[in-house]
């Protein structure tokens, strides 16, 4: 299979949660696009193998990674196999994410800590693991997804929103710290999209959810993955500390 273009020849993306959903799409667009793309995964190594070996379909490498982005050590490993394997990072994808929803009287302690440590330590953990090499060699490209629950709050979800709130300033700040070094740092706050997450809601859910979008619908994975792959590209080294909202107008 041919890729389309090759925006991405040459570069070793780490795409974080990469076995499925929005981050399966961006493992194989970083694909098409000539990167060598480390695939993450915590759990099932049957679905992270089967999205490497569609990588290597684009005639790009890939190498698929067990590891939990909570933990340092984890982190650590997978920055190691993958300088290991490819020699260098120069994009990383912080896209790992977790939801445990409940309101805040009857959210448990634990629901709390496991949400915030997937998406806000983790994005700390890769940034810091990835940011020694990237400021070795003065290029880097890092991309944090966060969420327009981030921005607006939805009932059930302060654990998540606090999470992917604190992505944006993280983002903004880090963005700052690296700048210097030829590293940009950026985050795209997604709104609803034609996921399996999505799809698993009730369809009168689903129905209220898209009533509520300006355009009418939820997005689409080419809607994802475009404004991620120009952020991480070359052709943008003059945005770095901002926050691209992906949500069809749902908020503005």
């Amino acid at each position: 299979m041919a890729r389309t273009m090759n925006r991405c020849k040459g570069k070793v993306a780490v795409v974080t949660g990469g076995s499925r959903g929005i981050g399966r799409a961006l493992v194989l667009a970083y694909a098409k696009e000539g990167a060598a793309v480390i695939v993450n995964y915590v759990r099932n190594r049957e679905k992270a193998q089967e999205v490497a070996a569609q990588v290597e379909q684009f005639g790009s490498q890939s190498l698929a990674v067990q590891a939990d982005v909570t933990r340092e050590d984890q982190v650590r490993a997978l920055t190691s196999r993958a300088l290991k394997t490819f020699g260098k990072i120069d994009i990383l994808v912080n896209n790992a994410g977790h939801y445990e929803d409940a309101a805040v009287w009857k959210m448990e302690e634990a629901a709390w800590d496991r949400v915030l440590d997937v998406n806000l330590k983790g994005t700390f953990l890769c940034t810091k693991a990835v940011a020694p090499t990237m400021r070795e060699r003065n290029y880097g490209r890092i991309l944090n997804i966060s969420s327009v629950v981030g921005q607006i709050g939805i009932f059930g979800t302060s654990n998540y929103t606090a999470a992917k709130a604190g992505v944006l300033g993280f983002t903004k700040t880090v963005a700052k710290e690296l700048v210097s070094k030829g590293i940009t740092v950026n985050a795209l706050a997604l709104g609803y999209f034609d996921t399996g997450m999505f799809r698993a809601l009730p369809p009168e859910v689903q129905e209220k959810i898209v009533a509520e979008i300006p355009v009418g619908r939820p997005g689409t994975m080419d809607e994802v993955t475009e404004p991620a792959l120009f952020l991480t590209s070359d052709g943008a080294s003059y945005i770095t500390g901002q926050v691209l909202h992906l949500n069809g107008g749902y908020y503005m």
